[in-house]
């Protein structure tokens, strides 16, 4: 896949702007540059420093398409380990059209998306897991995603298992040189420190694998699930913690039909929170179906907020919780909480009462927005930081996930066959396929197919 013929894209978003930054890459697009750049102080491209910017004038035939700063960076010190030219212009879409179009009719073609980064792992500036955490980084909308991708991509995930890629490698050596002495019979490579190796590996695994369900969360957003008798609050308080009028709110039961989403950062954490229809028994059919939708949504929460309109709790505390105990025996692997809405309408002994049945409640007037901090200060208090908080090392990334897995069984074959006392040869193999795994994460061990698929999902200018 290593080509260094010249690609040009646009680095910025497309559509007009103060500025604009066109990239290019590839064999000799200094040289290729120079003839359409006219520096104001005379300057000749070809003989300027790397990791300079130059003012000057992008000329098509004699004719200014802008005035422009124009970088160098001389590889292999650049992003892609190329020569890279890039320039800023004016964010007017016909100028930057006017000039990628000149280059693409003087030896660039269009990158394609991902083309950039992908060179830069070729070339040996990125491994794959870093060049991964390049895609995380662009699209982190929170202080937690930006935290972790930066994690990545400045190489903690990747070191920690090139270390262990490579203290398994040094056994491995070992264990196939004892393959070249089978007739001498001799050991080259410590059965107890390699046990304790094992150990240490299985731990380390296991932590990176148990890490995936709070990085995957704390990546893509908390899902939240707002769920409830009709007429009790939901949109309302989808409205507060929002702090807009994203949901329609009416005194009508059932006025939410399907579900509404939206997300927010609180504390530096996403949350995506979803409004549900109300739960009843009713013959009208799109009701119905929105119910059903609310329970499809109960499934992929990670927290369910149960709301509760005060007036109507009082006036049926007893159903109301046994319908409470109900869910939470029904998503025992989720967090329940218990909210009670429309505390406006209650006096402070209704509120006495209601928290000596229900200990853990949650009080707050969505209307009013009294209350809502409270509820934001459990989400966060909800969520599993710690490893975040450690700067410890955090998997978000499936394929990762799923490659850790396998070595994680690999290892664990390694363990049994090494406590059964059986050939070198049988542990070579399990080794062998343990190390595979470990090279799939960094990129050691990878195929055309495989970097397709990751660097397709990359915007077209990085």
């Amino acid at each position: 896949m290593l080509s260094n013929e010249p690609i040009i894209a646009l680095a910025t978003p497309s559509g007009a702007g103060a500025i604009a930054v066109i990239r290019i890459s590839g064999k000799d697009v200094i040289r290729l540059s120079a003839p359409f750049f006219k520096s104001i102080r005379g300057k000749d491209l070809l003989l300027q420093k790397t990791h300079t910017i130059h003012l000057g004038h992008i000329v098509d035939d004699h004719r200014e398409l802008d005035e422009v700063l124009l970088s160098v960076f001389k590889g292999p010190n650049s992003y892609t380990g190329e020569d890279v030219v890039e320039i800023s212009c004016h964010g007017s879409r016909y100028i930057q059209q006017e000039i990628i179009q000149l280059f693409l009719r003087n030896g660039c073609r269009a990158a394609d998306a991902g083309e950039f980064t992908l060179r830069a792992f070729l070339n040996g500036k990125l491994d794959l897991s870093q060049a991964e955490a390049v895609a995380d980084l662009i699209a982190s909308d929170t202080k937690a995603s930006h935290h972790i991708a930066m994690q990545q991509m400045r190489g903690g995930f990747s070191n920690e298992i090139k270390k262990l890629r490579q203290e398994l490698l040094n056994f491995a050596s070992l264990i196939e040189l004892e393959l070249d002495f089978s007739e001498e019979d001799v050991e080259f490579a410590d059965r107890n420190q390699f046990k304790e190796l094992l150990d240490t590996i299985q731990k380390v695994l296991k932590r990176l694998i148990d890490s995936f369900a709070v990085g995957n969360v704390l990546k893509n957003g908390i899902p939240v699930a707002i769920v409830g008798e009709p007429n009790v609050g939901k949109s309302t308080l989808l409205n507060a913690l929002l702090n807009e009028e994203r949901a329609l709110v009416s005194e009508i039961a059932g006025t939410t039909r399907d579900t509404v989403e939206d997300e927010i950062s609180i504390g530096g954490i996403g949350f995506r929170f979803i409004d549900t229809a109300g739960i009843r028994d009713t013959e009208d059919v799109v009701e119905n179906m929105g119910i059903k939708r609310t329970y499809e949504m109960v499934e992929k929460a990670q927290i369910v907020v149960y709301l509760v309109a005060g007036p109507q709790f009082l006036a049926n505390q007893a159903t109301f919780v046994t319908t409470i105990e109900k869910t939470g025996k029904k998503y025992p692997e989720k967090t329940i909480l218990t909210v009670v809405n429309k505390i406006d309408l209650l006096t402070e002994t209704d509120l006495e009462m209601i928290r000596t049945q229900l200990p853990e409640v949650l009080v707050l007037s969505a209307k009013d927005k009294a209350g809502i901090d409270d509820l934001t200060t459990r989400f966060l208090e909800l969520v599993n930081t710690g490893a975040l908080n450690n700067n410890e090392t955090i998997v978000t990334n499936s394929r990762h996930y799923d490659a850790l897995l396998k070595a994680l069984e690999e290892i664990d074959s390694v363990q049994a066959g090494l406590a059964q006392g059986i050939s070198g040869d049988l542990l070579a193999i399990d080794i062998r396929q343990a190390l595979f795994h470990f090279g799939e994460i960094t990129g050691e061990i990878t195929s055309d197919d495989l970097l397709g698929n990751i660097f397709a999902n990359f915007c077209i200018g990085k």
